[in-house]
């Protein structure tokens, strides 16, 4: 009887074959290569101009480094830190920063959502008023913070000039010489030029969300309201989440609107974090001081930063 002869398939791919899985792992690789090549030239710049300072006021916080007071270098521990809490300046300085920061962010969110609203609506005019609207934005601080000073000035400021004219109060007010108007004044100033961010990223997310979804809710009876809160809000949050993060780090460190307009002033009413940290370098010239201070800003930004990015966490999808 003649044997059978079984042919019998090979189980795999024939040596030196590569599967569809394979080959898409090597482009991955590749192009996560390429990418890391790409972008690695801007690492280095941006290590170099952050990194490097960072490290050297890190080190400077935990030295002497007054060159009004030699020895310089000499190691300080942690007494420069010390010195935050034991002074009279730094915890001010930090609430009053906390609480500009909070503010101006309220107050720039809800006028700069409102805007974004009105501007994705269809109206006549709508590009020249979008381009109107975004001007202070590319006004640069200090030129507006010195328009704003001057225009709050008591003898020849349009500020009190309208109010007169308007028969309202405050009419000679002098703004920038006491505590909660001077406050008021680098508020608005800070508002008029910084608004305008969040309604161009605000903007950005409205136009994203599809128009179908109002008509379906529309249908199915929900008024405005509802719709701006359970559509509007929820679809806006990776663009509001943005421009949050943005405009609270730029609050908190607020420098030039406060430089310009009071100087700190009156007396330290308006001091902020990065006014104290000026002084400390180029007035008082400490510093190791100044070193505490750009690290404590860098930790309490760092902090913020974590913290919104809590909050507006998104589940990340998973194959």
């Amino acid at each position: 009887m003649a044997a059978s002869q079984h042919t019998i398939a090979p189980s795999g791919p024939p040596p030196g074959a590569r599967t569809g899985t394979g080959r898409a792992r090597t482009l991955l690789t590749r192009d996560r290569r390429f990418g890391y090549l790409i972008v690695a030239p801007l690492i280095i710049v941006l290590l170099v101009i952050t990194a490097y300072p960072l490290g050297y006021n890190v080190w400077n916080s935990f030295h002497h480094v007054d060159y009004l007071l030699p020895p310089l270098g000499a190691w300080a521990g942690l007494s420069n830190y010390k010195t935050l809490f034991t002074d009279n300046q730094f915890v001010p300085a930090l609430l009053h920063t906390l609480g500009f920061t909070v503010v101006s962010v309220l107050v720039e969110t809800v006028i700069g959502l409102a805007l974004a609203l009105a501007l994705n609506k269809k109206f006549r005019g709508r590009a020249i008023v979008r381009a109107a609207i975004f001007i202070p934005w590319a006004v640069p601080t200090v030129v507006s913070a010195e328009l704003w000073r001057t225009m709050f000035d008591p003898q020849q400021g349009f500020v009190n000039y309208l109010l007169k004219e308007l028969h309202l109060p405050l009419a000679t007010t002098t703004w920038l010489d006491s505590t909660w108007t001077a406050w008021g004044a680098i508020l608005v100033a800070d508002a008029w030029r910084n608004t305008p961010f969040i309604a161009i990223v605000l903007l950005a997310g409205l136009q994203v969300i599809p128009s179908d979804i109002y008509e379906a809710a529309r249908i199915d009876g929900a008024n405005a309201w509802r719709q701006f809160t359970r559509l509007t809000l929820p679809l806006l949050k990776p663009a509001l989440s943005v421009a949050l993060i943005f405009r609270t780090l730029q609050s908190f460190m607020i420098f030039d609107v406060v430089y310009i307009m009071t100087g700190g002033g009156p007396g330290t009413s308006t001091n902020v974090l990065a006014y104290l940290n000026y002084k400390a370098f180029f007035a008082l010239f400490d510093y190791g001081y100044g070193g505490a201070v750009s690290v404590a800003l860098v930790v309490i930004a760092l902090i913020i930063a974590s913290v919104y990015r809590w909050v507006f966490r998104t589940d990340e999808a998973t194959a």
